[in-house]
Parts: C-alpha cells; sequence; structure tokens
C-alpha cells in the first residue's frame, strides 16, 4: 500500500493549522510553545513528503536543519518560560504583557 504525497501535505495543512490555532488562542506560554513545535513538525513533514514525491534528498536536509533550530529553540524557550515563572509566579502570557520587577 502507497499513501501518496497528496496525503502527507494535507496532514502537514492540518497540524500547522491547529499549530497556528494554539499560537493565537492560548494564554498559557507552555502551550504557545508545543504550538510552535507543532508548526515546525508540520513544516518538516511537508519538506519530507515533497523530497520523497521529487527524488531529491535536499529537502531531508532541511529537516535535519529544522530539527537542530527545534532543538535549540526548546532548550532556550524552556529556559525562559521557567525564569518567568519563577520572578513571575504565572506564565499566562495575559498577566505577562507588562515585565516590570
Amino acid at each position: 500500500m502507497v499513501v501518496q504525497t497528496e496525503s502527507f501535505v494535507m496532514l502537514s495543512i492540518v497540524l500547522f493549522v491547529l499549530g497556528a490555532m494554539g499560537v493565537l488562542l492560548r494564554r498559557n506560554a507552555i502551550m504557545v510553545f508545543m504550538s510552535i513545535e507543532l508548526m515546525l513538525n508540520a513544516a518538516n513533514l511537508a519538506l519530507v513528503a515533497f523530497a520523497r514525491y521529487w527524488g531529491n534528498e535536499t529537502g531531508q536536509l532541511f529537516v535535519f536543519f529544522v530539527i537542530t533550530v527545534a532543538a535549540a529553540e526548546v532548550a532556550v524557550g524552556l529556559a525562559l518560560i521557567v525564569a518567568i515563572f519563577r520572578s513571575k509566579r504565572s506564565i499566562n502570557i495575559d498577566e505577562l504583557h507588562e515585565m516590570k520587577g
């Protein structure tokens, strides 16, 4: 059974839209962070699908770089979230719009 490229692209679009909705609608910093990761993984899925369709490994090379950037984002992003939580005792984005004291 062969899965068509269109199925991968549709799944990628659905995942990206869910991630974008999570970024726009959620107020919890960790949920927004997870939504950004979901969007990155949707882009990775599309890159791999198109690389397979065209028979070119360049898309998979780009996926490697996106995963590397995502790992760095996780390290820095979680450190920032932990630091903000320690100082403010909240990770609600609405409460963090003023970065005073």
